[in-house]
């Protein structure tokens, strides 16, 4: 009977000792609701989901606010979000376990590995490692427009546009974001297994962890049912819908989709030291590297304000800072409409992922700064009125400051051409190409799916005002400004645009756009010109191109720029022009070129 009490008593004292903790873990969440709530009500934000992992499990799992506004959706623990840039570190795992294998080795020049990339220089070429790449010290700026605006599902054209791609740093001298390094990666695990980017995450990420409802592109999110809408502010106030962002070719940057759900398998992934459910899915020694110092990403005293929070390196895919006092592994992730967090503590085994529906928010930090707060046992701090009161500060800062810009009373000077002239194609290797047009009475550029509206400043300046989907115009003019270029002719030949600030302008060059002429009316221009003694011959190859012959020189194909006007395809700064007679017939060729115009007269049949 004795013995039969104590075990009930044992028992009782376990069931106490149980409830207890449940308890304590229950008032770490309490009043989260109405905190999330505020949040959602400030920052103006469609909706957002938060998971906590502690050690093998989820203590908490939930979403606030809207999925889809329009149709009042609520955002579920299982809704999809574009994680953005929190996909680096799944990339740079693919690469942990090729080097596992004895596939690759992170510090030898990545072009042993793949040969045809080529970077900007013959240091870069023989000295960049993998290593550089998965914590950005290769020298190079982010370049980031020239996946942004060009984008491209081609890989092998993405891949040449590096050779391009200008440093502003030597290589290992300065922690510098770049996205492409990371696409880079995803090339060279494409390369050795023979499988696609997309297969190598699924198999060997996915699929183990059993996240599965993540997705590696749009294309496949948009087939699931639970799936966030993407949105913006305009006015800093009014909620509106952006389009989905396909990355294409740049996926191993940034292309995967999540549900915190999913993404909570793969910080136990981490918190574990690489494995899941007890099985090694990482190696130790790939985690450990991953999230310690590989680069100084800022170097810096604590601020007097916060003296609690300090330190910022780089890992694999990782940045890792103090955090009062806690080692920190974050990233983040902003992709149109959507932001994200991804975070843990390896020392407390907790773990955080925060995935909004709102472009380039601050509530996933603000969200896991409150929850990483209560999980570590600190002290309250108000993490949602300081942003809001720093933000609240800067908006009125930047009014004060533009009405307070003047002109320098200098009268502002037309175009030097009519806005026709600055139309046609314009390419730059490292970037791609985009085209520039007359719509009524404005010149318009558009860059990859982008619109933008070009407001005249002086002379050959304009400002890019981006259009929205739905025909108006961003509010705030925070576009660089355009500088358009003329050649030795006075024709425009080329525009520059200062996509890096630590650059020059990056250069487009321009090429007219050929214009539809049919067999009849390019056969008007044939026939034979007398300039000087010399006969210049014109004449249709096919249907419908227009050729001239000039004695000694190479055959030049002529394409149509305007009415009775054509440039010559291979000679930057060369055209010919047709004159007519009364009776619209063509009389003479001039030829226009640099060092000036020649004119040659049309020889009688």
């Amino acid at each position: 009977m004795r013995k039969l009490l104590t075990v009930c008593t044992l028992l009782m004292l376990v069931s106490a000792a149980n409830a207890q903790k449940k308890t304590a873990e229950d008032k770490r969440f309490a009043g989260l609701d109405t905190a999330f709530t505020r949040v959602l009500k400030d920052w103006n934000a469609a909706g957002f989901a938060v998971a906590v992992v502690e050690k093998n499990k989820v203590v908490y799992a939930k979403g606030f606010g809207y999925s889809n506004v329009a149709t009042k959706t609520p955002v579920t623990a299982n809704t999809s979000f574009a994680i953005g840039s929190c996909t680096k570190a799944f990339t740079a795992s693919v690469i942990g376990l090729l080097e596992k294998d004895g596939r690759l080795d992170i510090d030898k020049p990545v072009r042993d590995y793949i040969p045809e990339v080529k970077f900007y220089n013959n240091e870069m070429n023989n000295n960049i490692t993998l290593r550089d790449m998965m914590c950005h010290r290769t020298g190079l700026p982010r370049h980031d427009f020239s996946w942004y605006y060009f984008t491209t599902t081609s890989r092998d054209s993405m891949l040449k546009r590096i050779a391009f791609m200008e440093p502003t740093a030597g290589i290992r001298e300065r922690w510098q974001y770049n996205n492409f390094m990371f696409f880079l990666q995803g090339v060279i695990t494409e390369k050795l297994t023979g499988q696609s980017w997309e297969q190598n995450i699924k198999n060997s990420i996915f699929k183990p962890l059993g996240m599965d409802s993540a997705t590696v592109s749009i294309d496949e999110m948009v087939k699931q049912q639970n799936i966030a809408v993407g949105y913006g502010l305009k006015n800093d106030s009014v909620i509106k819908k952006l389009d989905y962002y396909h990355i294409n070719a740049m996926a191993p940057a940034g292309s995967i989709n999540s549900s915190v759900t999913d993404m909570s398998k793969w910080l136990m992934l981490w918190i574990n030291g690489g494995k899941y459910n007890g099985k090694e899915i990482l190696s130790p020694a790939y985690v450990n590297a991953a999230i310690s110092g590989q680069m100084v990403v800022g170097s810096a005293l604590p601020a007097k304000d916060r003296p609690d929070l300090f330190f910022s390196d780089y890992g694999f895919g990782w940045f890792l800072s103090s955090y009062k006092g806690h080692y920190r592994v974050e990233h983040g992730g902003n992709i149109d409409g959507f932001s994200a967090s991804t975070s843990f503590f390896p020392s407390d085994s907790i773990g955080i992922v925060v995935l909004c529906n709102q472009d380039g928010s601050p509530v996933p930090s603000i969200v896991r700064n409150v929850i990483a707060d209560r999980m570590l046992g600190l002290k309250y701090f108000d993490w949602e009125s300081e942003r809001k009161i720093a933000a609240d500060k800067a908006r009125e800062e930047n009014k004060n400051a533009t009405k307070a810009k003047t002109d320098n009373g200098t009268k502002a000077a037309p175009p030097t051409h009519a806005l026709k002239d600055y139309e046609g194609l314009y390419n730059n290797k490292g970037y791609g190409t985009f085209e520039v047009v007359v719509k009524n009475d404005s010149l318009y550029a558009m860059p990859g799916s982008k619109t933008w509206w070009m407001k005249h400043v002086q002379y050959d300046i304009f400002t890019p005002v981006q259009m929205d989907a739905d025909g108006s115009f961003d509010s705030t003019e925070n576009g660089t400004p355009l500088q358009f270029n003329m050649n030795l002719s006075g024709d425009i030949e080329s525009v520059g645009i200062t996509f890096e600030a630590a650059l020059k302008p990056i250069l487009f060059t321009r090429t007219p756009k050929a214009k539809e002429a049919t067999k009849e009316e390019l056969q008007q221009y044939e026939g034979e010109f007398d300039l000087n003694g010399i006969t210049l011959k014109t004449y249709l190859k096919g249907d419908k191109t227009l050729h001239l012959f000039v004695p000694g020189q190479p055959e030049y194909e002529l394409m149509p720029v305007d009415k009775d006007m054509f440039a010559i395809k291979i000679l930057k700064g060369f055209k010919v022009q047709f004159k007519r007679n009364d009776q619209q017939q063509v009389t003479e060729l001039l030829s226009i070129q640099p060092n000036g115009t020649f004119k040659a007269v049309k020889k009688s049949k």
